[in-house]
């Protein structure tokens, strides 16, 4: 491991930066220096300039991704380098913005009907009944779980921020169940072949594009469309906004607002968290 690269983990690390953070700033880098053919520490500010004009232009990638190419760079030149007020232009081009395709309870339904073995029923199940990302529900643990105050500690989510998620009564019975199947004794979803080690993200993301096509769901998303199926179902039982912000873990009120578009907030009804397993089967 080179000095740059250790020193860019320690000041991640110093700021408490997720590992998932570490992994896609060091990448970025090293793309930099790929692309330059000579050390980070050796490009100006022109030539960085120059890399990300030519992620834009010429591999025309998402905006999101250039986004995070230039925070990468910005942060090792600001707190490796220390060339402090370094910044750089990223102009990206406008993107229709097109609304995903929603997942209906029937449609959720029809994919967890499709799971025939019981662990992988359970962590869909758990997925959207919490509405948890692919990387935190891999990473749940047992202990994790409080059947007395019937919630979920979500550990170190996006950002790097614990959260607490309510547990409902049936997805509680239903993680007791399989608990008392599979035993797992510290990660809850254990890989088969490697049990001190949890499920892979990209294992969990096939087991949904496989269950989608068994149960004959044809519309577009990957397993990130069960949170979003989440957010807009609690949406139409009634949850407020900054409550249904709580409990997807989003630092900015503007990111669960997105979820208006799908599911405009009913003035009829208030409540704070709503039984969604229970919906699903009951609609069956």
């Amino acid at each position: 491991m080179t000095m740059l690269r250790q020193q860019m983990i320690s000041a991640m690390r110093q700021r408490g930066l997720s590992p998932r953070t570490h992994e896609s700033y060091l990448y970025a880098v090293t793309c930099l220096c790929k692309y330059w053919r000579v050390s980070p520490d050796r490009i100006t500010a022109s030539q960085v300039q120059k890399y990300l004009e030519h992620l834009v232009q010429e591999r025309q990638l998402s905006p999101s991704t250039c986004r995070l190419q230039k925070n990468a760079i910005r942060f090792f030149y600001i707190n490796v380098l220390g060339r402090n007020g370094t910044d750089f232009k990223l102009i990206t081009p406008k993107r229709p913005q097109i609304i995903p395709e929603l997942l209906t309870r029937h449609d959720i339904r029809r994919v967890l009907g499709a799971c025939k073995n019981h662990k992988h029923r359970m962590i869909l199940e758990l997925t959207y009944g919490c509405g948890l990302r692919v990387s935190e529900v891999v990473n749940v643990r047992v202990q994790d779980i409080d059947g007395e105050r019937h919630l979920l500690h979500v550990n170190q989510g996006k950002g790097a921020k614990d959260r607490l998620v309510e547990l409902s009564p049936l997805l509680l019975d239903k993680l007791r169940c399989y608990w008392k199947e599979y035993r797992p004794a510290y990660w809850l979803f254990p890989c088969s072949v490697l049990p001190t080690q949890p499920l892979s993200v990209s294992s969990v993301q096939r087991l949904f594009k496989r269950m989608k096509v068994l149960g004959g769901v044809t519309k577009h998303g990957g397993i990130h469309s069960l949170r979003h199926a989440y957010a807009t179902h609690q949406l139409e039982q009634g949850v407020p906004i900054h409550e249904l912000q709580r409990l997807l873990g989003h630092a900015d009120l503007k990111s669960t607002q997105r979820y208006l578009h799908w599911a405009p907030i009913g003035e009829h009804k208030r409540g704070t968290h709503a039984d969604l397993m229970a919906l699903v089967y009951r609609d069956g």
